[in-house]
């Protein structure tokens, strides 16, 4: 058994386009030089480097987010810049845990592919982690975490119970957060997106949704960062489920204040109310927002 740590630079692409590729390698390994002397200093073994990030093996589950919490804290507290844009570097990590086969120094397994897959899903500055990492913690560092319901991780035939860390100590722990009333959803509930002035409803047992920038859509929303067939939603099981189809990615955001679930080819739950940003944050400019709720 081992925990999986796969640590992702947000934004490398456009790092490289704006320094070229000899000055943005040169940044981005010194970078992760000095992030994987901080997984080592709480008895992490950096596997490899990955261009843009880092694969990290610990053997305590503890251990690992505590590395994770240290390099988030790290970035905020002590800010790296690069590319001239003004703007941070920021990481986002999936945590995993489970049984790792070693083959030549490197670690192979479900475990391995489910950090990368979570690590893909979070979002800038975000640590997410799976139930299996969440029940081996100690009861203080369980607090920590807030669930965002059961998630279709890309690759998965079932879906996984994420957690996000939160890692900064004035977050708001009273935030609504996706999945807290996941199982108590009456089935016979109905969802409405609204974006533009236009609206469309899914009923129990209805035709999925789409979204997209497609004429044909049954939301069509006109913005390049929307793919044509940018999401679709379904009535699955009693619950609604979102699934990202787009090459931008999906922002969900659930409750007030949320933080967001960023999709990447992957499906989760929706609940309440709240808002999907398509192709980008919901904080860039003119963003393309759809406004969610169920109701009964």
């Amino acid at each position: 058994m081992a925990t999986v740590v796969f640590a992702d630079l947000v934004g490398s692409t456009g790092l490289f386009e704006r320094l070229g590729d000899e000055t943005a390698g040169r940044f981005v390994t010194q970078l992760t030089g000095g992030l994987s002397k901080t997984f080592e200093q709480h008895n992490g073994r950096v596997v490899k480097l990955l261009g843009d990030g880092l694969f990290v093996v610990f053997p305590k589950e503890g251990d690992a987010l505590t590395a994770c919490i240290s390099i988030q804290k790290r970035l905020l507290e002590t800010p790296v810049y690069a590319g001239g844009t003004g703007n941070p570097i920021q990481m986002q990590i999936g945590i995993e845990s489970g049984e790792v086969v070693e083959i030549d120094g490197d670690c192979f397994g479900d475990a391995v592919n489910s950090a990368a897959r979570l690590a893909d899903l979070a979002g800038a500055a975000q640590i997410l982690a799976s139930q299996r990492v969440r029940v081996a913690l100690l009861p203080w560092q369980q607090s920590l975490l807030r669930s965002l319901g059961p998630i279709y991780l890309r690759g998965k035939s079932e879906a996984t119970e994420v957690f996000r860390v939160d890692w900064q100590e004035d977050f708001d722990s009273e935030a609504t957060v996706m999945g807290v009333s996941m199982y108590k959803a009456p089935i016979e509930s109905w969802l409405e997106i609204s974006a533009g002035g236009h609206t469309a409803r899914l009923q129990p047992r209805g035709e999925k949704l789409t979204l997209g920038r497609a004429p044909a859509a049954s939301l069509s929303i006109n913005d390049t960062r929307v793919s044509r067939v940018h999401a679709t939603i379904e009535w699955r099981g009693g619950h609604y489920v979102l699934s990202d189809a787009s090459s931008f990615g999906t922002w969900v955001y659930v409750g007030q204040p949320s933080e967001p679930v960023v999709l990447r080819r992957t499906e989760c739950f929706l609940v309440g109310q709240g808002e999907l940003a398509l192709g980008c944050d919901r904080n860039a400019e003119d963003a393309p927002i759809v406004q969610f709720s169920i109701s009964s």
